[in-house]
């Protein structure tokens, strides 16, 4: 029976044995030291899978949002790039500039700039050929609505060999005009533009047309009107502004009054040396 007993426990303890689950060993951590290390193990295992797994996550999902962000601002960029760009100015010429053409001269061109948004706009120039054009202005900042005639020099030199060039061709020398919104009233400095490079607009690539100053044409008739318009607002403001307060005229007339009594006493002095004499 003794032999019997101890058969049908250790097939009890086999049993028992394939059926143990882990959390029953973790219930039984009091009954034996090794016990106790085999749960202490299992839980920590446990709970480090458990930390990896959350870290794993919220990097995944920070992943995910870096991702989307950079996605974002990567489609926003090729959306500006694709997309045309609003233009903030008017420009009349549209995209040309017409120069007569006089060899070995200084000549001029012309171009209306006008400020179409509903904001206080700068505008720049710039050229390929700095050394033989410049501008007047080079720049400027225009209010809403208000236009200016900008003034174009440059210097043409001789063809070579004396050979006669097309005029109607474009020439290789290209202007470019820039814009940048500023808020409100300024005065213009080239500076602007340095520091606000990422809001700057190109608004029109300027190309060189030569017209026969001999040949009468529209755009030279155009050109003339606008010129004399530059060169008339020019003149207006180097003029002094006149002063619009309460003018002082005591003082003058007390002066006026002072001359007219001197006048008069010398006339008397020279008619009594007169009489003296006679």
């Amino acid at each position: 029976m003794a032999v019997a007993d101890g058969r049908a426990g250790s097939s009890d303890g086999k049993l028992w044995g394939l059926c143990r689950l882990p959390f029953w060993q973790a219930g039984s951590s009091g009954v034996g030291g090794g016990g106790g290390t085999s749960s202490t193990n299992s839980s920590s295992s446990l709970t480090l899978h458990q930390h990896h797994l959350g870290s794993g996550q919220v990097g995944g999902a920070l992943g995910s949002r870096a991702q989307q962000s950079s996605g974002g601002n990567s489609v926003s960029s090729v959306a500006r790039s694709i997309l045309p760009t609003r233009r903030r100015l008017r420009l009349d010429p549209p995209n040309k500039l017409y120069f007569p053409y006089e060899p070995g001269k200084q000549v001029r061109s012309a171009i209306r700039i006008k400020n179409t948004s509903k904001s206080y706009v700068a505008f720049k120039f710039q050229t390929t050929a700095p050394k033989s054009c410049f501008m007047r202005p080079p720049g400027a900042v225009l209010s809403p609505g208000e236009s200016i005639i900008a003034t174009v020099f440059k210097f043409v030199e001789h063809p070579e060999n004396n050979e006669k060039p097309l005029l109607d061709q474009k020439n290789k020398v290209k202007f470019k005009i820039m814009s940048l919104k500023v808020i409100g009233p300024m005065e213009y400095v080239p500076e602007l533009f340095d520091e606000h490079k990422d809001q700057i607009s190109i608004e029109q690539i300027l190309k060189v047309v030569f017209l026969d100053s001999e040949r009468p044409s529209t755009q030279l008739e155009k050109l003339k009107r606008q010129l004399a318009e530059a060169e008339a607002a020019l003149e207006a403001r180097k003029k002094p502004a006149e002063d619009s307060g309460p003018r002082i005229v005591g003082e003058g007339l007390v002066i006026d009054e002072w001359k007219e009594r001197r006048e008069r006493y010398l006339a008397r002095q020279q008619v009594e040396g007169a009489v003296d004499s006679v």
